[in-house]
């Protein structure tokens, strides 16, 4: 049973890695077609407590996958690419550190939900909530995030932390990473990409410089407005190569958010 587990888990790694890499690279071609990927590149090692809110999505112990962050005792929030192909009990939440690889506190999945119209029409809604079978505990490395109270506005700055690599396709950072970059406008954003139809209302524009920006490994992880999570990173043009990065609009979904952790809204894979 132990050597069925193991394979288990490498087959699930490898079937997530392939979908991943065409779910969140983006290559624009002549027609404005494309094709995805994640992380964070040009940005800074952050302090200790820096993101208490910031959680990695781990299918076994020591194994970075995606970002995350904590919303309560008992609510993580990510992207829906992060957790749709894999069960419960291969999402290990990890809190409370810089250190992926160095738990604060670990943590297993009772319930994963999935945006009904996740990837309907493609790359939209991508956004997911996993619920973790006991409470988070609360201490000075590991606290919720508050949902914001009104949408972005020109000039904002964000910031955005993850352990994603450097390069494509890469290893994950040991070290939690953070980066600033601005608010870009939706009618902006869509000119930059050739009017995709991978962009809509449900997503949120940033984009520092180029060298700056998300990469692997960053995916589901939160953008912070003011103290308040206002993003979920979805897909961008790998990697910091002068493109904006795209995320789900957290304050877009806000009414899924709090109908799913009220109970009132059961679409769950």
């Amino acid at each position: 049973m132990k050597i069925l587990h193991i394979c288990l888990i490498v087959l699930l790694l490898q079937q997530h890695q392939q979908l991943s890499r065409a779910k969140r690279l983006m290559d624009m071609d002549a027609t404005g077609g494309a094709s995805m990927e994640e992380r964070i590149v040009g940005g800074q090692t952050a302090e200790v407590g820096y993101a208490k809110y910031q959680v990695s999505l781990q299918p076994v112990l020591g194994f970075h996958n995606c970002g995350g962050a904590i919303l309560n005792e008992r609510w993580i929030i990510t992207a829906g690419h992060c957790v749709v192909n894999f069960p419960p009990e291969f999402i290990v939440v990890v809190t409370g550190t810089n250190r992926y690889a160095e738990p604060g506190g670990v943590y297993y999945t009772e319930e994963v939900h999935v945006h009904c119209m996740y990837d309907k029409p493609y790359m939209h809604n991508d956004i997911a909530l996993v619920k973790v079978s006991e409470n988070i505990t609360f201490n000075e490395l590991t606290q919720p995030i508050p949902l914001p109270v009104g949408p972005l506005r020109e000039g904002d700055e964000v910031v955005l932390t993850g352990w994603g690599s450097k390069v494509p396709n890469g290893e994950a950072n040991p070290n939690l990473q953070k980066v600033s970059m601005n608010f870009v406008k939706l009618e902006e954003c869509l000119e930059i990409f050739n009017q995709t139809d991978n962009m809509g209302v449900g997503h949120i524009c940033t984009f520092s410089k180029e060298g700056e920006g998300g990469c692997h490994g960053d995916s589901g992880g939160p953008l912070v407005c003011n103290g308040y999570l206002v993003g979920v990173v979805n897909w961008g043009r790998p990697c910091a190569k002068g493109f904006p990065d795209v995320q789900a609009n957290v304050y877009y979904y806000f009414d899924w958010i709090r109908n799913v952790i009220s109970g009132n809204a059961r679409c769950t894979t």
